[in-house]
């Protein structure tokens, strides 16, 4: 099991964190416990092959423009 170490908690952010603990009936230190592994239950996770698949599913079949050639086109807009 991992262990974390926050320092340079301002003052006010640990009384609001006492008084939640307190509310809670827990320690600080499991009321982080708790508040992190709450927020980071809600995140999905990025499944990277399957977004990256998206986009070229979305770009297949359109050629690419050299930048060069876009700056140029910017510039002649001007």
């Amino acid at each position: 099991m991992g262990s974390l170490s926050i320092r340079k908690i301002d003052d006010e952010t640990m009384s609001r964190l006492k008084r939640r603990a307190a509310r809670h009936g827990n320690s600080a230190e499991e009321e982080v416990r708790r508040i992190l592994r709450d927020t980071l239950s809600g995140e999905a996770e990025v499944d990277f092959i399957a977004l990256a698949a998206e986009v070229r599913k979305l770009t297949s079949g359109r050629t690419q423009v050299p930048s060069e050639v876009l700056v140029r086109e910017g510039r002649d807009e001007r």
